[in-house]
């Protein structure tokens, strides 16, 4: 059977397309927390188990869709999570308890979580070294785009029309799966690669953890885990936290929507400095900046500081996440990368379950935003000591 190839910008336009739709559907649910909070009266800790549950099924998605795309294909997983996460979000629309809302979620999260290591993998391993760090980082880009859609639809659609049909919204990807399945070629070198191995799921976990990658994994797993902890704890509850400084709820949408215009720049920066000072320079760099800038945003009191933190907060968060996802698949050669990334992935989902569980424990409780926002922080600086002691440096090196 010939083999299908596609060119490099094509290749970033349709896996780009799948992940700024996965993005949309969590930049959706922070608003949509917001919003729920008020329609059904939910707790601070309630309010937190709904992104808490999402990342559960992240991190059940990450290892499950990693360890089957070493053994079926990246395409396929891809196809498989976008499908996921479409159809059980639309009928999170049709709910009326908390239980089923977070049943649905957790398979959203499962589909989401399964989603982004396995595309990050098949555009690493389907282009050049000298331009895969930026390449997979501008692939990372597309998230922004999908949460100022999320943005969008929430502030026209959600007061208007209600989060149920913001929602349904968010089951229209599921029909992009139809044209991946025409128009995407699987990577090249799982392709190569299944011609010569046959390897067991178990074999291919095991070698995650074999010497030459022990620190790697080590690394990869506390720095995914700082980074998703602070993440889906800071920008989860951002519309929530804005609220509780004393805006209402469609002003905390609009500031959210231009907090979120700043990813953009934070992506292409990093995308031009990932292939001139390498992958542990922007990492390390757009962490400190991150860890700098929610420490203002948690002590901010007036409103022009807290969106010039936020802006900040987005532009180096986003930025390093871009990084991230580029300097992941380049720690494993191709017969485990896939199960390599799954499993990073699913360390940083671990934190993503207790970051948003914080917020919701520590507001109800009583305690300032201020002192969440430090505890982020320190979490931020444990992961760039990781990278300065652990990592080494993979720019332009050929993948195995």
């Amino acid at each position: 059977m010939k083999e299908q190839s596609i060119s490099r910008n094509k290749l970033l336009g349709i896996a780009g397309i799948g992940w700024m739709f996965d993005a949309m559907d969590v930049g959706i649910l922070s608003f949509v927390i917001a919003a729920l909070t008020v329609d059904w009266g939910l707790t601070p800790t309630q309010a937190g188990w709904i992104g808490s549950v999402n990342s559960i099924g992240m991190a059940v998605g990450a290892v499950v869709f990693g360890v089957f795309a070493d053994k079926v294909g990246r395409k396929q997983v891809f196809m498989a999570t976008l499908i996921l996460f479409s159809v059980a979000s639309g009928l999170s629309a049709f709910t009326t308890t908390l239980t089923f809302f977070l049943m649905l979620r957790f398979f959203v999260g499962m589909g989401l979580g399964g989603e982004l290591p396995v595309a990050s993998t098949l555009v690493a391993e389907s282009v050049a070294a000298k331009e895969r760090g930026r390449v997979v980082v501008l692939l990372e880009s597309f998230w922004a785009a999908g949460w100022l859609v999320a943005a969008l639809i929430s502030y026209f659609v959600i007061p208007s029309y209600g989060w149920r049909v913001a929602l349904i919204l968010t089951a229209l990807p599921a029909f992009y799966a139809i044209y991946l399945r025409w128009s995407l070629p699987d990577s090249p070198q799982f392709t190569k690669k299944v011609q010569h191995a046959k390897r067991s799921i178990w074999q291919n976990v095991k070698d995650v953890w074999a010497k030459p990658y022990t620190k790697s994994t080590v690394m990869l797993w506390i720095v995914w885990f700082t980074v998703v902890f602070s993440y889906y704890g800071m920008f989860l509850w951002l519309p929530s936290v804005m609220m509780g400084k004393g805006f209402d709820l469609i002003s905390s949408f609009k500031y959210v929507l231009i907090m979120t215009l700043a990813q953009l720049p934070g992506y292409f920066t990093a995308a031009w400095l990932i292939e001139r000072m390498g992958r542990k320079f922007v990492l390390v760099t757009y962490l400190i900046g991150t860890a700098i800038s929610a420490i203002i945003f948690g002590n901010a009191e007036t409103a022009a500081t807290l969106l010039i933190a936020g802006m900040f907060l987005s532009f180096f968060n986003l930025g390093a996440w871009g990084a991230l996802y580029a300097y992941t698949p380049e720690q494993y050669p191709a017969v485990i990368r896939g199960t390599g990334a799954g499993l990073a992935a699913a360390s940083g989902r671990v934190g993503g379950i207790f970051g948003p569980l914080l917020v919701g424990t520590l507001m109800a409780r009583g305690y300032d935003i201020s002192i969440v926002f430090t505890i982020f922080c320190i979490a931020i600086l444990i992961g760039v000591i990781a990278i300065l002691l652990l990592g080494k440096e993979t720019k332009q090196i050929e993948l195995e």
